[in-house]
């Protein structure tokens, strides 16, 4: 295993973890590229396919619930079989998706397509995550999660620009002709650049009644479906934004598709730039008081700028400063929760990281299924279900730091005990 104890002042050079980072980070953003890229479209793919807001939200809720439910093959295939087949089929079966809504004639095949998507896209979620399990644990962990999320954040910033600018030059349909160029990428760096890091030794036979016991202990482990849940609903968060934003920017705001882009990336940086302090926060004041720090300051922004948008005082300005913060705090609820989900789990670490996903993914469609029936265009639905996924971070962060607290002083009497 790498050298846990790397020092900032090692410098780049010195660094082992970028290289993985920007590998991992590479095959990992082709996911959100598929989320982000045509979201400035969509209003133009609504009008276009005769369909509605609600039927355009659908097509990220299938995205993500497919995204969700594959995790659960690829992470166990992972552990069996090494962490590179899983890649490669994820990202064949991702093109197949990408080319259904290249030429989709309908929105009913475009959900197709999304839906199949999504089944690809989430081996390039689930597998590097383990990969980073395999590699390091603890704030080393965190660093190459935080690495990776840096990496990942080109996707946010760029692929909405990336979706407009194909538009200027043809129509919605070459955003996800782009994406089918983006997978045959992902294969040659798959191939050149990632080797494997599961040793055959180390595989996990697939046998149903280990994954149900696996399963079972995960479901039954309070403080990791605590963690889980906590780093999902802020996702949720982040979704509702996503299946929202382009027709709140464009139609309440009266931006372009092009002005929305960028409104889009200045609101995504603050959760980027500060997933970059997560691993060093962390190690200086460890994981669990950096996330209950987090959590509070991501709820009182969030149910703040919701309490301001009753009042009608909310518009694009603030709308964009308060998210910008508020994902700022995500930026470290993010990375935080997930390497301190798998810490106790490193021998199911596929599974885990699997589970956890799905249970995220379908966490966060939910919550875009049930805020839809309120949207209307303008940004007050969608500041109050984003204040809604802040409140329930803040009373799972409580519940993750009563547990941990247990914990310890359980284990100080088993030593009190044996000594």
């Amino acid at each position: 295993m790498p050298d846990q104890n790397l020092r900032p002042e090692d410098g780049l050079a010195n660094d082992p973890i970028w290289r993985p980072a920007l590998v991992l980070g590479l095959l990992s953003a082709l996911g959100p590229f598929a989320i982000d890229m045509y979201l400035p479209a969509m209003p133009v793919i609504a009008a276009d396919l005769g369909t509605s807001i609600q039927g355009m939200q659908g097509s990220i809720v299938a995205y993500f619930i497919a995204f969700g439910l594959a995790q659960l093959i690829y992470g166990p295939w992972a552990d069996r079989s090494g962490r590179k087949a899983p890649l490669y089929a994820g990202i064949g079966v991702f093109t197949v998706g990408s080319l259904i809504c290249t030429f989709a004639p309908t929105v009913e095949w475009l959900l197709v397509g999304r839906f199949v998507q999504g089944l690809g896209g989430a081996s390039l979620m689930v597998v590097p995550r383990a990969i980073i399990r395999d590699m390091y644990t603890g704030p080393a962990a965190t660093r190459l999660m935080a690495a990776v999320m840096m990496v990942i954040s080109v996707s946010p910033m760029l692929a909405p620009l990336a979706g407009s600018g194909v538009m200027a030059v043809w129509d919605w349909r070459g955003i996800f002709a782009l994406l089918v160029v983006a997978a045959v990428a992902s294969v040659t760096i798959l191939a050149r650049f990632q080797p494997e890091t599961l040793a055959v030794a180390d595989r996990q036979p697939l046998d149903v009644g280990v994954l149900r016991r696996g399963a079972g202990r995960l479901l039954r482990d309070p403080l990791f479906m605590g963690l889980t849940f906590l780093g999902g609903f802020g996702l949720a968060s982040f979704f509702v934004f996503i299946a929202s934003a382009s027709f709140v920017y464009t139609g309440d705001f009266g931006l372009s598709p092009t002005g929305f882009s960028l409104a889009f990336a200045v609101n995504a940086i603050g959760f980027f730039a500060a997933s970059q302090a997560a691993g060093p926060l962390g190690q200086r004041y460890g994981a669990p008081k950096v996330m209950a720090l987090a959590s509070a300051g991501f709820a009182v922004l969030t149910i703040g700028l919701f309490a301001l948008a009753l009042t009608g005082a909310v518009g694009l300005v603030l709308c964009m400063v308060g998210l910008f913060a508020a994902n700022a705090c995500l930026g470290l609820i993010i990375p935080t929760t997930m390497v301190m989900a798998l810490d106790d789990h490193g021998d199911i670490a596929g599974l885990a990281s699997s589970l956890g996903g799905t249970l995220q993914m379908l966490a966060g469609g939910l919550m875009i299924v049930a805020a839809g029936p309120f949207f209307d265009g303008t940004a007050t639905p969608m500041l109050g279900a984003i204040a809604v996924c802040g409140a329930l971070v803040l009373a799972l962060s409580r519940l993750v730091a009563r547990k941990q607290a247990l914990g310890r002083q359980g284990a100080r009497q088993t030593t009190s005990g044996a000594a």
